[in-house]
């Protein structure tokens, strides 16, 4: 994509920063006072609830936080941040979870390789644990496995001794903390809707990378994360929703063959070995749930 070369990008452009509530006021206004210190000046904050029980305006208000701005809406759907990016009027938006605390400089570190290079859609900041900020919880991710559905993250759980602090195209970017070209949104396409949460962020990188565009991991850009980025399936409703993904991220990202043998390690290999373990633990809420997640693909026309 030649034309990529000729993108202009202003010297201070208006960066939107968006972050989701849903009855976690508590935890959105933690990250808005991480905020208050932010170096990079020129930008905003959407707080878009999503049909909170108690409506969160007079907390955030209360707060008095810079640049700030409340979006309601009535309910959490997998839309919600398609909604958000539209309400946006930055040049560049930063999708942020509301359990992550940022750094004062992260706008501009996350900024800064935009300027020079404009074949770049994304940049990502390296993730640290936010109870243990010298554990790495997110340093890029490895290339997908195109035979299970699945790929690692770089660095996850290691502790930080500078092994991760040389900037590296990757794989793919971390959806609750990435920096993107709106521009670069809207070119694949918006972020993905069906996925609601789980690959959402593998599903929007593939398509950018496919337009050719770079993913950046930035390693000095720091945020630190109250959660972890992988869990086990502790829930029924987190196998329902891990099992239904994987098989929708593969057949919107694969060509005929790759689904086939994907399909084929999942039918003979995934589906027996979850049978077994479900069946052990006697968790047959979650087995339920995971047939659940393959019948929801079964009777969904073709993904785009």
């Amino acid at each position: 994509m030649p034309e990529k070369k000729f993108l202009l990008v202003k010297a201070t452009p208006l960066i939107s920063i968006i972050t989701l509530n849903w009855n976690q006021t508590e935890i959105t206004c933690q990250f808005l006072e991480s905020t208050r210190h932010l170096h990079y000046k020129n930008y905003e904050i959407l707080v878009c609830d999503m049909g909170s029980a108690a409506d969160p305006t007079g907390r955030i208000t209360a707060g008095n936080y810079p640049n700030t701005r409340i979006l309601k809406r009535e309910a959490y759907t997998g839309g919600s941040i398609n909604w958000a990016v539209q309400e946006a009027k930055g040049d560049f938006i930063l999708l942020i979870n509301n359990h992550i605390e940022v750094t004062e400089k992260i706008l501009d570190d996350l900024l800064a390789p935009f300027l020079t290079n404009h074949a770049l859609g994304v940049t990502c900041p390296k993730i640290c644990s936010f109870h243990k900020k010298n554990i790495i919880q997110y340093a890029g991710y490895n290339a997908l496995n195109r035979v299970t559905g699945r790929n690692t993250i770089i660095g996850n759980k290691k502790e930080d001794r500078g092994q991760y602090d040389t900037p590296l195209y990757t794989h793919g970017a971390y959806s609750g903390a990435m920096m993107i070209r709106k521009s670069v949104i809207q070119h694949p396409g918006m972020l993905p809707q069906h996925f609601f949460t789980y690959f959402d962020d593998s599903d929007i990188s593939a398509r950018i990378l496919k337009k050719g565009y770079k993913i950046l991991y930035q390693p000095k850009a720091v945020v630190y994360n109250k959660n972890p980025l992988l869990s086990s399936p502790k829930s029924a409703i987190h196998v329902y929703y891990t099992t239904r993904n994987r098989i929708l991220f593969m057949r919107r990202n694969s060509n005929l063959l790759q689904f086939f043998v994907f399909l084929s390690f999942f039918t003979f290999c995934t589906v027996p070995a979850t049978i077994i373990k479900f069946s052990v633990k006697r968790q047959f809420m979650h087995l339920q749930s995971f047939f659940k997640g393959i019948w929801w693909n079964i009777r969904m026309k073709p993904a785009v």
